[in-house]
């Protein structure tokens, strides 16, 4: 059974109405939940550690929805590996079946805002890899993330230049299908960015 201080440095991270059923799902389970500081390139991960323990992470930039909604999907993972095997792939039918599952209580107005339920209602249909694909999920959870200085790729004007968190600036292009094309000014090289990555505009 997971230990007690595994558990409680994430209630407030999460609605309060979800930490009771969130304890629930894992109060069988030898697994450690770790909160980190923003990376980049994930909202969480899930690994299997030695002796039959687990080890959850989560970014603590997240705001409550989001932070349950990546915990679930990663929760989705440790189940459907037990359930299933481990030969199975990541983000599967059997992990999509898994994550459908476990969310299913959750999706209630006691847990998310009751405009918040539809978009979530069809996500859930067929969940993705990273709920950051999902471009109505995505823009409809961004509104409940604390106010900020910086601005969507899909807001900022075609020509207009912008800077990432390493610094590197780039210029907005035309959109492509579903990503927007920016040049990088230094190198000239283009590259493709979610619309609903959060930059700096620069004036």
């Amino acid at each position: 059974m997971i230990m007690d201080h595994s558990i409680k440095p994430i209630d407030h991270y999460l609605p309060e109405p979800a930490v009771e059923p969130v304890f629930a799902l894992l109060k069988e389970e030898h697994v450690e939940i770790k909160v980190k500081r923003e990376r980049k390139t994930r909202h969480g991960d899930y690994r299997r550690l030695p002796k039959g323990h687990h080890q959850i992470t989560v970014n603590s930039s997240l705001n409550p929805y989001k932070f349950l909604i990546t915990l679930i999907h990663e929760i989705a993972h440790l189940k459907a590996y037990q359930s299933f095997g481990r030969s199975i792939k990541p983000h599967g039918q059997e992990w999509k079946f898994t994550f459908q599952h476990l969310m299913l209580p959750f999706l209630n107005p006691h847990v998310f805002p009751p405009e918040l339920l539809p978009t979530l209602a069809q996500h859930f249909k067929n969940p993705r890899a990273s709920s950051d694909t999902d471009y109505a999920l995505a823009l409809a959870l961004k509104k409940y993330n604390p106010s900020s200085d910086l601005i969507m790729v899909s807001e900022i004007g075609i020509g207009q230049t912008f800077s990432l968190y390493n610094g590197k600036i780039f210029k907005r292009g035309e959109k492509r299908r579903k990503r927007i094309e920016c040049m990088e000014v230094k190198t000239g090289r283009i590259y493709l960015f979610n619309p609903l990555a959060e930059v700096n505009l620069l004036q």
